[in-house]
């Protein structure tokens, strides 16, 4: 078995591996399966394209973040863009003067993001406020929120920092295994408390000074190897009220309690992409492109869909009446929530879905590897 590891001089012992490289080598085959046919288009709901805007490559794990009718967001290069998401006209335009490694994160004034020469840069409304040197590498966008800036980074470290001047203001330190995935993590608030993803484990941090709250295992690293013990907590986490469900990369789906900090289920599942969901489902994609339906309070399974095998899917978006997911010939495919029936289909420029579409108000947004950030309006 062969792949490609990555040594991270800031990321003291820990080993990365990128999600393509992982999924190459954990192959039992030589070929790779051919995506399934589509067939007609079922036609059964109306999808209209709004507004496409270029912002460049985005060859690293791009997060878009939605705050009132504002989305933020960065293209590999380093520019960071602020665009309205009605008619796609740009509000600010800032560049950082480096490559990204992730981003963005944003509260709707302060924007954060990560740098691949490993800097944490802090902007107001397309002005640097400042940056700071990591010690680590950091594949997840940071968190603002409560005039915060939170950094997961790939040695599982958790740092805050003041939004405003810059200042640490705490970092807690956890310990995991030494391998760990080139892609971004869980770090989302709840109430009063900072949830983040560590290894296989989901904790509830007090936001003010770290601390530890509780600590749930939703995955226990298995196998002969590193690779096969790779259990990272990947995002999108999918949040309802105060239960968190996540997945853990190529192991399972569970869901938590996070006021309680108690684990509710865990169900074995082999994906590598993130969650969505509502009150009463949880929707996933799995690595070989089945598409899954979970009930949200007992984790057992609801549907099953197969339409869109080998097709590189990215992780769901739950919207209106329809789940919608993205693939790697660039085609959004929107199915029926409740029984993963085809609702229809549109193309966008022919490349992959880079990320979970996003939606802000009637507005689905979603921004593809050719560098194009594209709007569309379901009915």
């Amino acid at each position: 078995m062969k792949f490609h590891m990555l040594f991270g001089k800031a990321a003291q012992s820990v080993l990365t591996v990128g999600l393509a490289m992982v999924l190459a080598a954990c192959a039992s085959g030589p070929d790779k399966p051919k995506p399934t046919e589509l067939g007609p288009n079922a036609g059964l709901l109306g999808v209209r394209p709004v507004w496409t805007t270029k912002i460049g490559g985005t060859d690293f794990p791009l997060n878009m973040r939605v705050v009132d009718q504002t989305v933020f967001l960065a293209s590999g290069e380093g520019t960071v863009w602020a665009l309205n998401a009605a008619t796609g006209a740009q509000v600010w335009r800032a560049d950082v003067g480096a490559k990204v490694a992730a981003g963005v994160g944003s509260d709707g004034q302060f924007v954060a993001l990560v740098t691949r020469a490993n800097e944490l840069v802090v902007l107001d409304g397309g002005r640097e406020l400042w940056r700071q040197k990591l010690s680590a590498l950091v594949f997840t966008s940071p968190l603002v929120a409560g005039r915060r800036v939170f950094v997961l980074g790939a040695d599982r470290a958790v740092s805050a920092y003041d939004a405003v001047s810059g200042r640490k203001l705490w970092i807690q330190q956890r310990p995991g295994e030494p391998l760990v995935l080139q892609q971004a993590g869980v770090l989302l608030p709840v109430g009063d408390t900072l949830v983040v993803g560590l290894a296989g484990r989901l904790a509830g941090l007090q936001p003010a000074n770290g601390s530890v709250r509780w600590e749930v295992p939703i995955a226990s690293p298995r196998g002969t190897n590193d690779v096969e013990r790779l259990v990272d907590l990947v995002a999108h986490a999918s949040r309802n009220g105060d239960s968190v469900c996540v997945r853990a990369f190529q192991a399972s789906v569970g869901c938590v309690n996070a006021a309680r900090g108690n684990l509710l289920w865990t169900k074995p599942a082999v994906g590598a992409v993130g969650l969505s969901g509502d009150d009463r489902l949880l929707f996933g994609t799995e690595a070989d492109g089945r598409v899954l339906a979970w009930t949200r309070t007992s984790g057992e399974r609801a549907w099953v869909s197969e339409r869109l095998k080998y097709r590189g899917l990215s992780a769901p978006l739950a919207l209106g009446r329809s789940l919608v997911i993205g693939d790697e010939s660039g085609l959004l495919h929107f199915l029926s929530r409740e029984d993963g029936s085809p609702l229809t289909r549109v193309a966008t420029d022919g490349t992959a879905v880079a990320a979970a579409p996003v939606v802000a108000g009637d507005t689905l947004i979603v921004a593809t590897r050719g560098g194009n950030v594209m709007a569309f309006r379901p009915e």
